[in-house]
């Protein structure tokens, strides 16, 4: 039988149920992850939360960044672009012409000026290529040094490349210039042109008076 003393005793009783489970572990809006903390697969951020510099790269963005190719495609287009001009590496003959090859500075991209080649023993028939030797500082007869030879040259995105007037001879002369040379060219043969035009009226009269009577 259990002991009854008057004194007055207070009975506590522990409550039998277990401990309440907190709720998941959860980062409150003042928490931050430590430099050694890592987010679990089934962790997420919510909206407001960011990593910090130390924290790991999640795996989607592992492949993120710039790719090399565009990188070294837009180093050379600035360098092309800011050095403006090519470079000779070829001079090679091509039938009855002169092809001069040029590449820019940066990159493997080429750009080819043509020329009429010197024929029958004269300069004279090849004064383009005259011209594009003296800017270049070449002489006739040393153009193996045109090689390396920096040429100034602008780049248009819907013609290309185009080397400067100095450079280009015979087509950088202006339009006022190329009717000059018509008007001498037709005042030097002009009586050729007035004995053919007479001669090409009589046979177009001969040939109406046969039409005509036949």
């Amino acid at each position: 039988m259990a002991d009854r003393s008057g004194d007055d005793a207070e009975t506590t009783v522990e409550d039998a149920s277990p401990p309440r489970e907190t709720d998941r572990d959860t980062l409150s809006d003042g928490d931050t992850l430590s430099d050694g903390d890592t987010l679990s697969d089934g962790d997420t951020l919510s909206d407001g939360d960011t990593l910090s510099d130390g924290d790991p790269i999640p795996d989607d963005l592992d492949d993120a960044g710039v790719d090399e190719a565009v990188k070294r495609r837009l180093r050379e287009a600035y360098l092309n672009d800011e050095e403006n001009a090519l470079i000779v590496t070829r001079v090679r003959s091509v039938g009855d012409r002169v092809a001069v090859e040029m590449r820019p500075p940066h990159g493997d991209a080429t750009h080819t000026e043509r020329f009429d080649a010197p024929r029958d023993g004269s300069l004279t028939e090849s004064e383009a290529f005259v011209e594009f030797l003296q800017a270049a500082g070449v002489s006739p007869l040393d153009v193996d040094e045109l090689v390396g030879t920096r040429v100034s040259a602008t780049y248009d995105p819907e013609t290309g490349w185009r080397v400067d007037p100095e450079y280009r001879g015979d087509d950088a002369v202006d339009e006022p210039s190329r009717l000059a040379g018509a008007r001498d060219w037709l005042w030097t043969y002009r009586a050729w042109l007035l004995a053919a035009l007479l001669v090409g009226g009589e046979l177009a009269f001969v040939a109406v008076l046969i039409l005509v009577y036949a």
